[in-house]
Order: C-alpha cells, then sequence, then structure tokens
C-alpha cells in the first residue's frame, strides 16, 4: 500500500514510517495537514493525526473529503467520545488511539481499502456473514439455513447495513434512508425494529452498535 503518513511528532512519525516500509509498505512523512491537501492524491489510504500545527486534523479531514475519498484512519491521543464520534461523522473511515499496535493498525488499513474498492463495485446481491444469508434480490434472510421472517423496515435495515458489511452506518443515515428523514419523531422506530431485528437474528455482535454514531455489520 502507498500510505500518506499526517503526523507532526517526529518521533511517531518516523517511527511509523518505518515500521510500515519494513512491512513492505510505501509510507510517505508529512508533517502538516497543507501538506496532505497539496499532495494527497496516488494514496492507497491516510493515517492523520488530529493535533497537527497548523490546522485541527478534523477541518482538514472535512477539506480533504470535498475532493477525495481516500480511506482515513484517525490516529491521535484524543480518546473521547465526542472526538471520535467527530472523527467519524466528518469523514473518517476508521479511528485509533495511540500509541498504536502496527499489526492492529495495518490489519484496519487493509480492511479499510478493502471497503473502499468494495464500495466502486456493483453491490452484492447474496452476502454470507458466518451461517446468516442475505439475499438482497429475493429479500430473503437466512440463520442457519432456516429462512427468518422479517417486516419490510426490518429488512430494509438489514438491506442498508449489508450493503458494505464492516463500515458505520449512522443512525441518522439509517433514518433518511428507510423514513425518509432524520426527525428525532423517528428515532424510537429506528430503536425498536433494530431491537426486533437482533432478536430475529439471535446473533449476537452479528450488529454492533457504535455509541453515538450507528451500527455496523459483521466485522
Amino acid at each position: 500500500m502507498r500510505l500518506a503518513v499526517v503526523e507532526d511528532d517526529d518521533g511517531v512519525g518516523d517511527a511509523l514510517v518505518e515500521a510500515l516500509s519494513a512491512r513492505g509498505h510505501e509510507a510517505r512523512r508529512m508533517r502538516r495537514g497543507a501538506d496532505l491537501l497539496i499532495a494527497h492524491r496516488g494514496y492507497d489510504a491516510v493515517i492523520l493525526d488530529l493535533g497537527l500545527p497548523d490546522a485541527d486534523g478534523l477541518h482538514i479531514l472535512r477539506q480533504l473529503r470535498e475532493v477525495n475519498p481516500v480511506p482515513v484512519v484517525i490516529l491521535t491521543a484524543r480518546s473521547d467520545e465526542r472526538s471520535i464520534v467527530r472523527g467519524l461523522r466528518g469523514g473518517a473511515d476508521d479511528y485509533m488511539i495511540k500509541p498504536p499496535r502496527i499489526a492492529e493498525l495495518l490489519a484496519r488499513l487493509e480492511n479499510v481499502t478493502r471497503r473502499a474498492v468494495a464500495a466502486t463495485e456493483p453491490p452484492q446481491q447474496l452476502v454470507l456473514t458466518g451461517d446468516v444469508r442475505v439475499d438482497l434480490t429475493a429479500r430473503r434472510v437466512e440463520v442457519g439455513g432456516a429462512p427468518i421472517m422479517l417486516t419490510a423496515k426490518e429488512f430494509e435495515l438489514v438491506e442498508a447495513l449489508v450493503e458494505r458489511p464492516g463500515a458505520a452506518v449512522s443512525r441518522q443515515q439509517l433514518m433518511d434512508r428507510i423514513w425518509g428523514d432524520a426527525f428525532v419523531a423517528v428515532s424510537r422506530s429506528l430503536d425498536v425494529h433494530m431491537a426486533g431485528l437482533r432478536q430475529k437474528l439471535n446473533r449476537p455482535g452479528l450488529i454492533t452498535t457504535i455509541r453515538g454514531y450507528g451500527y455496523r455489520w459483521g466485522e
């Protein structure tokens, strides 16, 4: 992978570049957010710190998202829930807290780049996750080989989540798509339908709640 490492701390930045290069990846160090905005093309993924000397990393991320959909993994010391939610809502594909474990960082980078490739391909019509089989064409869900009877709204939830397995989908995206708006009035409806769907699937961990943000199917 060709990676942009946006990190102003020399110790952290140099160590990341060295570790990534040792594992066969081409990593380029950038110290400022402006450097990324000037030379953002041609990378498979970006590792972005939030505490940059010229601008907050979230601001850099928003600017980058206006011109480039390249996968971004935020790597920062900010571990509070508000920062994590802002980072994901701001367009980050993943969020990690310093100091990173290189093997985990690489796994996450591989995951977000795989999703990016999948997003450019036609949606799968048959999605298999463990013993859960979702046939989008037939609008049919099977668990352990047995069909599960879902309501129309429950199936639409499944459909929205399995289009990008492993990717976070916000509550607002789900409400906009399924109910046509994201008003607080339907927020409870989403909770009720999600609870019913999980009960019918009976596969704990299949749908993960991302606190303060939304949900993820699978990985």
